[in-house]
């Protein structure tokens, strides 16, 4: 019988340490923690990458997105202050941008948001460390995007 009870105390320890370890998860700090960091994150930054297209093979040409700085509007509601590249101009867009959170991951949300003169798109850009990820849509076309978040001190 000590043997059996033994077994049990052993079964019983090891689900709960398997039990804890699956339950255990990054703390990602205070809310206010987290913007802080997402506003270091995002600010004086070129996301430089590549895009795809869904009707089309392979890859096209490098793309630059420029955000100057980024403020907190709302609980998920964010101001990037953009530059966008309009032939030879460089002419600056401030774009309200919803910020939804994957754990300490920021994803931007964006759904048939019309930018005047652009058009109207939507996307999911998943934002890590120093990339980003996604995939977006505008009118009848769409892919996927990709590439590194450079901060000024490393262009």
């Amino acid at each position: 019988m000590i043997n059996r009870d033994k077994l049990l105390c052993s079964s019983l320890l090891l689900f709960l340490l398997v039990l804890g370890g699956c339950s255990k998860r990054e703390d990602a700090g205070t809310e206010a923690q987290r913007d802080r960091k997402f506003q270091e994150m995002m600010t004086g930054v070129t996301l430089v990458g590549h895009s795809t297209r869904l009707d089309q093979s392979g890859m096209f040409g490098e793309e630059r997105y420029s955000i100057d700085k980024v403020s907190k509007l709302t609980s998920d509601m964010w101001l990037f202050q953009t530059r966008l590249n309009y032939g030879s101009r460089e002419i600056p867009v401030p774009i309200p941008l919803t910020i939804r959170w994957a754990g300490d991951t920021p994803v931007i949300t964006l759904t048939d948001l019309s930018i005047p003169g652009v058009g109207t798109y939507t996307a999911r850009v998943l934002l890590y460390r120093d990339q980003y990820a996604g995939t977006w849509s505008g009118g009848t076309h769409g892919g996927q995007v990709f590439g590194k978040i450079i901060h000024e001190r490393q262009r």
